[in-house]
């Protein structure tokens, strides 16, 4: 008989033993995005940005270039029903040392001033080797205020005559030595082109 209690008891220890210490489960979580995309392009814009769309011209030149990162960005803008303001997200990921990040003037193919900062939103660059970013790098508002290439600053937007770009910078001296050091812009992104999901 006292084996038997004892047998039973080894195996109700045993079961116990193997219960799960949580509970499943009972509610899932949706995470969506900030902006939807699509519908009406006049009031949304994005991009996505990679090493290849940079244009790199390095002085003194470089064996290393942007497209050598495996950074990805996105940038993703929503423009007011009276214009008047933008609101937008910059997300960048599997970058390094990122310092600055704009719209600029220019076309497909060609560098351009700076337009408006993105970040830091100060307006003057952030601090160099400041290590990997993942995920949001900036987010806000802006006044789309000024001209480009003869046009409102939301008319060139949409023209396909603007770009995002990250800029980093390790803070080693030696520039354009690799991903996480490309002061110029190491990820980039033509905004009302082939890369605008809201235009295709």
């Amino acid at each position: 008989m006292l084996r038997k209690r004892l047998g039973l008891g080894a195996v109700a220890v045993f079961l116990v033993g193997c219960a799960p210490d949580k509970q499943a489960p009972t509610a899932f979580e949706v995470r969506a995005p900030l902006f939807a995309m699509g519908g009406n392009s006049a009031s949304n814009l994005g991009t996505h940005l990679t090493g290849d769309e940079e244009v790199f011209t390095p002085t003194p030149p470089s064996t290393a270039t942007p497209a050598d990162s495996r950074a990805q960005g996105q940038a993703i803008f929503r423009i007011s029903a009276d214009e008047s303001t933008v609101d937008f997200r910059l997300i960048a990921s599997n970058i390094d040392n990122a310092f600055m990040a704009h719209i600029h003037c220019g076309a497909a193919g060609s560098n351009g001033p700076i337009m408006i900062w993105l970040y830091p939103p100060s307006g003057t660059p952030g601090p160099a080797g400041s290590g990997p970013q993942n995920g949001v790098l900036a987010s806000g508002s802006f006044s789309p205020t000024g001209t480009c290439q003869g046009r409102t600053l939301l008319d060139a937007m949409r023209a396909g005559l603007t770009y995002v770009n990250v800029h980093t910078n390790d803070g080693a001296g030696t520039v354009n030595t690799g991903p996480g050091d490309f002061p110029g812009g190491e990820i980039r992104g033509q905004l009302g082109d082939k890369n605008n999901p809201a235009e295709n």
